[in-house]
């Protein structure tokens, strides 16, 4: 089986791993998945957590229990920010729109990580940074 392709959209923070985890509480609120009453962290302690998340997964944020650095290439599932160099091979300005980021996706220029991997980068509009993109593909 492969795994299946997702894209969602949170608030920015200065602090990219403090955006990551409010865009995972907001899932969590949306959707528990049947896991109701924990939080993100109590979640990825929790074996028939695992089971779900790496038998299907939630095609969210909530597939990845951390952010790792940029420049870590260690197998998922992790969420991994994308280095200036990576912005820059698609977004040339180094500060993508929600829309170029979008149409990157949709075209190819901007490749989707490999099973059980998540990336993100800021979007942003009009010079300010206003959201995260954040993309990935679940264990599947």
């Amino acid at each position: 089986m492969g795994g299946n392709a997702w894209t969602q959209t949170g608030p920015y923070q200065l602090d990219l791993a403090a955006a990551f985890r409010q865009a995972q509480e907001a899932s969590l609120a949306e959707d528990d998945h049947g896991f109701g009453g924990r939080t993100v962290e109590e979640l990825w302690c929790d074996p028939d957590w695992h089971e779900y998340v790496f038998t299907g997964g939630t095609c969210t944020v909530l597939d990845f229990p951390q952010m790792i650095d940029p420049t870590d290439r260690s197998d998922g599932p992790f969420m991994r920010p994308l280095t200036d160099t990576e912005v820059r091979a698609w977004s040339p300005s180094g500060q993508p729109t929600y829309e170029e980021w979008n149409e990157a996706l949709d075209t190819g220029r901007l490749d989707f990580p490999d099973r059980a991997q998540g990336n993100c980068t800021v979007l942003y509009h009009d010079g300010r940074p206003t959201l995260i993109g954040y993309w990935g593909v679940t264990a599947d």
